[in-house]
């Protein structure tokens, strides 16, 4: 079946449905990535964190597929990793052809550059870094991906000098220089592939609230902390159980 090419409409539409209303040079840069790469926020191509677009590795797969990459090969830096330090460092090369030298690019990850919530997958990140750095640079795509950055990037606002005028509404600020929570459960989602609609009904049931939207900041953040380490740790254990949250389909009689 042919694959329908995705327009930049569609992806600004599917974008401002998740983040809301978007300024003029993000949906510029939208129109940009959508017209050249094909990228799809539906599909979770894409990522915007604190107003900057990021692709995600899932998107660069499909990038490579569609261009019919040859192979992706990657190697364990033996000499420059130390398992005792949980420090890895990984070598991957593209092929986009046959007859292709290769790209290369090198990935490195341990507990000071990733996130404390995936601390003992340091060897799983360094290797996608690896993978995704050498995709980039074989189909020539200057945008930085997600899995490079750890869970998203820090914020340049000062913090607020009287923690009181902070806002307490976790969906809509950043504090200490921490990633909002949305843009973290969102990553998390295009992160492991998970149904959007399956992990709101699993996040109001564990804030014991009719919606993940009545639950306060505090039962969200456990929420997401909690779904992080579920991910990490047992991913098919995790989607088992998102997939009981299902509805079922409706026989005809």
């Amino acid at each position: 079946m042919k694959r329908i090419r995705v327009t930049w409409r569609a992806n600004a539409r599917s974008a401002r449905s998740v983040w809301g209303q978007l300024p003029s040079s993000a949906v510029n840069v939208l129109r940009q990535l959508t017209q050249r790469y094909d990228l799809s926020v539906v599909e979770g191509d894409l990522l915007l964190l604190d107003g900057k677009w990021y692709v995600t590795h899932s998107g660069l797969l499909r990038i490579a597929h569609r261009r019919r990459c040859s192979g992706i090969q990657t190697v364990i830096q033996t000499q420059m990793s130390d398992p005792q330090s949980a420090r890895w460092v990984f070598k991957a090369t593209v092929y986009r052809g046959s007859n292709s030298k290769g790209f290369v690019g090198y990935g490195d990850a341990d507990p000071s550059n990733v996130s404390s919530l995936v601390h003992g997958a340091e060897m799983r990140v360094a290797e996608t870094r690896a993978v995704n750095r050498a995709l980039r640079k074989a189909y020539g795509i200057g945008l930085c991906s997600v899995e490079e950055l750890g869970w998203a990037p820090r914020s340049n606002a000062p913090a607020s000098p009287d923690p009181r005028k902070a806002s307490t509404n976790g969906n809509n600020s950043h504090q200490n220089g921490q990633p909002r929570l949305r843009d973290r459960l969102c990553l998390l989602i295009r992160q492991y592939q998970l149904d959007a609609g399956l992990v709101k009904a699993y996040a109001a049931d564990f804030c014991n609230t009719l919606s993940l939207r009545e639950a306060s900041k505090e039962q969200v953040q456990a929420f997401v902390d909690d779904l992080a380490r579920r991910a990490a740790k047992d991913l098919p254990a995790l989607i088992c159980q998102l997939n009981s949250y299902a509805k079922p389909q409706e026989t005809q009689p």
